[in-house]
């Protein structure tokens, strides 16, 4: 990840290879946003009408790059748009700004050290500059060559890094940020930025994890990432193979995972804190790759399931966040790990699980398999008697439907409870929405020989998934439920501090959520 730094310089006489500087949509064309002063000055004070002849407008997101002037040490200013300017001396919204951060780290991709001199005067810009730059930044280069011998231009610079031109420096996410108009020795700056930088790293975890290929990552090597991490921040992990998962009768796990070569895994991972008051349980779905089992995905919708665990991932990268950042809370993670395989020992449609609860489930659809695999896991964690659940899923392609590909839904068997999560979702950046649990939903997931079915009406199929894990949830266990189908995996270009690919999605929201617990403002 890209490294951080605070700084007090000007924005003109920070030495560094570019600059950012804020432009806004004003009444009159667009404005130079606060902290872009010593560079508006360096232009004569005609910066932003250099930049509206340009063609920029200050929208958000915009990008526009232009020679840094006599008198600026660095040697390229890029203007970033923020959207409308505030009315009167109001502050800029966080997300505008982790957004903007987030556009500017990307377009300097290969460069050494850049200054943001973006509004960061507050405690809350602050933190949102830092935190959009830095997941801005990210880039998964994991899989590509290490060097092309035959490519133009791959030849390695004085300080071992790809040449101008080559993919290593075209590929290699920004150095160094440094956030401009930040005091680096004020302990509430430091603190935010120190909070920026954890929930970077995690977010940029989940991505990770998310952009491994299925051949790369599956149950067992997930198992052991969660293991090694654990070992890193001083976290109790308890890891159940398939022979463990057998003894324990988890069917659902058992049942999702038995058509495939790699056998799967239930991990438990646990923070705990000496003067914690609340404890929260997380729940991922695991699906390392969903091919839809013996219901077999059509043509066109396999390509991506390596996505399929990104609940896991937010899971796993919540619950180390919340170490890193000590908070008075205690944090148990349930990733519910397996590979949805057809084969000749897969699960058929029809066949019969006797699940980690006792109840049988009919399945008639196995591409309908994370609810299975998350049924025993919030069996499992309601054991424990946590003060609230939450489970996180790619659940179902119909929560695409209602909602689109940036928005991810909350169902819950509390009302205050799920307006928390998307107060929460709202305050971390997350687009959320409430959705209900329409009663009337159950009777179709009815079943002639067992408890219930795993499918049932086809219209508000996200609905109907909601309900069926709101049977394997502990009476009086307050519980939610965040089908993140569709901003998990962005196969669209970037846009603000968004990668293509995994996002990391629901990670944040979570962390937030734990603060809050913490502070006893939930559960």
């Amino acid at each position: 990840m890209s490294a951080l730094t605070l700084s007090s310089s000007s924005a003109a006489t920070l030495r560094a290879d570019a600059v950012v500087v804020g432009v806004a949509k004003g009444p009159d064309g667009p404005v130079v946003a606060p902290g872009g002063e010593p560079l508006d000055q360096a232009f004569g004070g005609s910066l932003a009408g250099v930049l509206e002849t340009l063609g920029a407008s200050g929208g958000e997101g915009e990008v526009t790059k232009l020679p840094a002037p006599d008198g600026v040490k660095a040697d390229l200013v890029l203007a970033v748009g923020l959207g409308d300017a505030p009315e009167g001396d109001g502050p800029y919204d966080p997300e505008a700004l982790r957004r903007a951060a987030g556009a500017a780290a990307r377009a300097l991709a290969g460069r050494k050290k850049a200054g943001f001199a973006l509004p960061a005067g507050d405690e809350a810009s602050l933190a949102a500059v830092c935190e959009g730059a830095l997941l801005g930044a990210y880039s998964f280069t994991e899989y590509r060559g290490k060097e092309d011998k035959n490519a133009k231009g791959s030849k390695k610079g004085k300080d071992g890094k790809g040449g101008k031109g080559g993919d290593a420096g075209r590929n290699a996410p920004l150095a160094e940020v440094t956030v401009l108009g930040a005091r680096s020795r004020d302990k509430a700056h430091k603190a935010a930025a120190e909070r920026a930088e954890v929930l970077a790293a995690e977010v940029n975890r989940a991505r990770d994890l998310v952009n491994t290929p299925s051949n790369g990552l599956f149950p067992k090597s997930f198992a052991a990432a969660v293991q090694s991490a654990a070992k890193e921040y001083g976290l109790t992990v308890e890891v159940l193979d398939e022979k463990a998962l057998a003894k324990g009768g988890y069917g659902g796990i058992l049942g999702v995972g038995q058509g495939s070569a790699n056998p799967p895994r239930l991990v438990r991972l646990s923070y705990t804190h000496s003067k914690a008051k609340k404890t929260l349980a997380l729940v991922g779905k695991g699906i390392t790759y969903d091919s839809g089992g013996i219901s077999l995905k059509p043509a066109g919708h396999n390509e991506t399931m390596k996505c399929d665990m990104s609940g896991a991932a937010a899971v796993f990268a919540a619950v180390v966040a919340a170490a890193r950042l000590g908070l008075r809370v205690n944090v148990t993670g349930w990733l519910a790990l397996a590979e949805n395989m057809p084969s000749g020992t897969a699960t058929r449609p029809g066949d019969v699980l006797t699940m980690y609860s006792g109840k049988t489930v009919e399945v008639l659809n196995t591409d309908a398999e994370g609810r299975l695999v998350l049924a025993d896991a919030l069996t499992r964690a309601c054991e424990e008697k946590p003060d609230a659940v939450v489970d996180v899923a790619t659940l179902t392609g119909a929560m695409v439907l209602a909602l689109g590909n940036r928005t991810f839904g909350v169902m819950a068997n509390d009302d205050a409870f799920r307006t928390a999560i998307h107060d929460s979702a709202a305050e971390a950046g997350e687009p959320s929405w409430p959705m209900p649990l329409p009663g009337h939903l159950r009777k179709g997931m009815d079943s002639p020989i067992a408890d219930i079915a795993n499918m049932g009406e086809r219209m508000g199929g996200g609905l109907v998934a909601g309900l069926f894990l709101k049977e394997f949830v502990a009476e009086g266990t307050t519980w939610a439920h965040l089908d993140i189908a569709g901003p998990a995996f962005n196969e669209s270009g970037p846009f603000g501090y968004t990668p293509k690919g995994g996002t990391g999605c629901a990670v944040r929201t979570l962390v937030r959520l734990a603060e809050r617990a913490a502070a006893g403002d939930v559960v």
